[in-house]
């Protein structure tokens, strides 16, 4: 039998050599596949921790990168932020113990990059002397934002003029598919008074982006704006990231105390990929099959965006309404956590009127506070006028109305030719905020309405 003595050593000497390998960067950092299905990776690698950037090397030696998502039991869950081909049971797994960083500077202006930072343009990202930043950042506090005051021009007559936004605002924008989502975001990305535009563009189809870039944007808005882009080909994880990298960028302007645009198409292909997400670590399914997880998720990332002491980020986030439902929980989510909404209407489009917006659905919750007396008393005559007009189309239509039976709705019939005209604009029309202001008040000035 071993002595106290000696029993005492040999512990010594197994807590020292249990220290070593905890401490020996071989153990620490580098791992290898256990398991693999799908795109969701189990690995055996102490330290690991969520949000993790991991490298997995493939049999033809390529890095491959994946993020710790979830743990189950001793093995860490990796996603794949793009594919696995190549990779099988015991491929090298190496961890930077670091999350998500992306490069920021000014040399991003004119870009179209990767969520993961990487030129996707075909040109090179000369990054020297780049600041990198985590995707993931924390908003600003809450009474370290100033209060929105500053009205924020988008150069869309109908926007301005009824709904309009203040600096550091907050807008959802709301549509079905084919309703001109996009032609309304590169006409605002041209049009607006803002610094820099920065624009996410998830889970797009490969020749919408070129389309976007060159008739949507064109030379003039490119000038201005940063690209984050993600296709629908991509991996769920990947097309997720998308806005929180858009975010960052959009945040490293703000911080140099510019007045930033940020504009999302869409957050429901984004909340759709955060699904899958969900649902391949073993999310319990709710509403529509989202995981519970993506509602908090969606509330952390849009509270990001505002104003903050140094400078604004003015957000428009387009959602999706699939088959036009506008009681989609992903709707009625973001509905919730914005200041306001715009609805483009079908009907309206079909009708050849552009932009499609539906003034009468449509609200600014800052308005009141941000325009004159004057502007708000107009748009509010506009938008009774318009109500009146609506109550009574199908009367008018039909031909059963008769002149002079009721004299407001006489003068809403006489107006609303008008009032069209004054809504509709084409792509390429240049219309600054003063003009569209001074329009809508002399177009209304004298009105009973």
């Amino acid at each position: 039998m071993l002595n106290q003595s000696t029993e005492k050593s040999i512990d010594f000497i197994k807590k020292l050599a249990k220290e070593i390998i905890n401490t020996t960067p071989l153990y620490q950092y580098k791992g290898s596949v256990s398991k693999l299905l799908g795109l969701t990776v189990e690995v055996k690698l102490p330290g690991l921790k969520i949000g993790d950037l991991c490298f997995i090397e493939n049999y033809e030696g390529e890095q491959k990168a994946a993020e710790v998502v979830a743990f189950k039991g001793e093995a860490a869950q990796l996603l794949l932020l793009y594919d696995g081909s190549g990779i099988g049971q015991g491929s090298l797994v190496t961890t930077t113990n670091e999350p998500i960083k992306i490069p920021v500077g000014e040399f991003l202006l004119g870009r179209l990059i990767s969520p993961l930072g990487e030129p996707i343009d075909g040109l090179p990202l000369d990054t020297a002397g780049a600041k990198w930043v985590n995707i993931d950042g924390p908003p600003p506090g809450a009474f370290e934002r100033p209060i929105i005051k500053e009205m924020f021009s988008t150069g869309v007559r109908a926007i301005d003029a009824a709904m309009t936004l203040g600096c550091g605002q907050r807008m959802g924008l709301f549509a079905g598919s084919g309703v001109g989502k996009s032609t309304m975001l590169g006409m605002i990305a041209r049009n607006s008074d803002a610094d820099v535009n920065v624009v996410a563009l998830i889970g797009e189809r490969g020749r919408e982006v070129k389309e976007f870039v060159e008739d949507a944007l064109g030379e003039l808005g490119m000038k201005k704006s940063v690209l984050v882009c993600s296709t629908g080909d991509q991996p769920p994880l990947i097309r997720q990231k998308c806005l929180q990298a858009a975010t960052a960028v959009a945040e490293y302007f703000r911080d140099q105390g510019k007045k930033v645009f940020l504009m999302t198409d869409t957050v429901t292909r984004c909340a759709m990929a955060g699904r899958e997400v969900g649902l391949s670590i073993g999310e319990p399914p709710t509403m529509k099959g989202y995981p519970p997880s993506i509602f908090s998720w969606l509330q952390k990332v849009l509270e990001r965006t505002g104003n903050s002491p140094r400078g604004s980020i003015t957000a428009l986030y387009t959602v999706l309404m699939e088959g036009d439902d506008i009681n989609d929980p992903i709707v009625d989510t973001v509905r919730g956590i914005v200041d306001g909404h715009i609805f483009l209407n079908r009907k309206i489009a079909e009708m050849n009127h552009y932009p499609a917006i539906d003034v009468l659905g449509s609200i600014s919750r800052l308005m009141s506070s941000i325009v004159t007396q004057e502007h708000r008393d107009a748009a509010a005559k506009l938008r009774r006028i318009m109500a009146l007009y609506r109550e009574n189309k199908d009367l008018i239509d039909v031909g059963m109305y008769v002149s002079g039976s009721n004299p407001k709705l006489d003068i809403a019939i006489q107006m609303m030719p008008q009032i069209n005209a004054f809504l509709q604009q084409r792509t390429s029309d240049l219309v600054s905020m003063d003009t569209t202001i001074s329009t809508l008040i002399q177009m209304m000035s004298g009105v009973d309405a």
